[in-house]
């Protein structure tokens, strides 16, 4: 009997993308966020959210553009269906927050409380984050796509189905995280500040291998000498 010659070429199951498309939208007319506020099918065009709160509120088929979200408090706000692009803003709190097939495009934050939240079927394309924490957070099918991710906090998070795709992760931290199904191989830049013990679960190329022999070799006790 004749040996196959077909092999299995990727090991790693694919995140499942967003797919969203909105539906005419009709501009925000303003007058401020309410705590459990639903919003549905608005368009935010360049809407200054600086300091506004709206813990629990309910984003659904919306488009924000170019919105400022210094220190805005959106605990356990829910974003469904909806495309956030060239957001910016330092102290954002979304702790606890649901974001389900959500784009984020070209984003400039710093500071983002992310803790506790759960990401499903999301898309962070392009732009910077810095200090993004997303400690005890539950993240499925979410993408990271040329974009920036400066110390970002992943620590006690769960992660299944998750790519880092020509992205840079700077000293980033894995402790006590679970991996199921992660994509690393084609980070641009991997530091890993704590936790590549956790990196089980995880995908990587022989490249970052490499890079990260040391710190491997340190975690089960081995000194590496000339």
């Amino acid at each position: 009997m004749a040996r196959s010659n077909s092999r299995k070429t990727d090991t790693i199951p694919a995140a499942r993308r967003p797919e969203v498309r909105l539906p005419p939208l009709v501009p925000y007319g303003g007058g401020g966020l309410e705590p459990d506020g639903d919003y549905d099918g608005l368009r935010f065009e360049g809407t200054d959210l600086a300091d506004e709160s709206g813990p629990g509120a309910r984003f659904m088929d919306c488009a924000l553009d170019g919105c400022a979200l210094d220190r805005a408090e959106l605990v356990r706000a829910r974003f469904i269906d909806s495309v956030l692009t060239g957001v910016r803003g330092v102290g954002t709190d979304l702790a606890g927050a649901s974001l389900r097939d959500v784009e984020v495009v070209d984003a400039r934050l710093g500071g983002v409380q992310l803790h506790g939240a759960v990401l499903e079927r999301v898309l962070v394309r392009g732009g910077k984050i810095d200090y993004l924490n997303l400690r005890r957070a539950r993240l499925k099918d979410v993408v990271f796509e040329g974009c920036v991710l400066s110390e970002p906090d992943l620590g006690d998070a769960q992660l299944v189905r998750v790519e880092f795709r020509d992205c840079v992760l700077k000293r980033a931290d894995f402790s006590s995280a679970r991996m199921e199904s992660v994509d690393l191989r084609t980070v641009a830049e991997l530091d890993i500040a704590r936790g590549v013990e956790r990196l089980a679960g995880a995908v990587i190329s022989p490249a970052q291998l490499m890079e990260l022999a040391s710190a491997f070799a340190a975690q089960i006790g081995v000194r590496v000498e000339a």
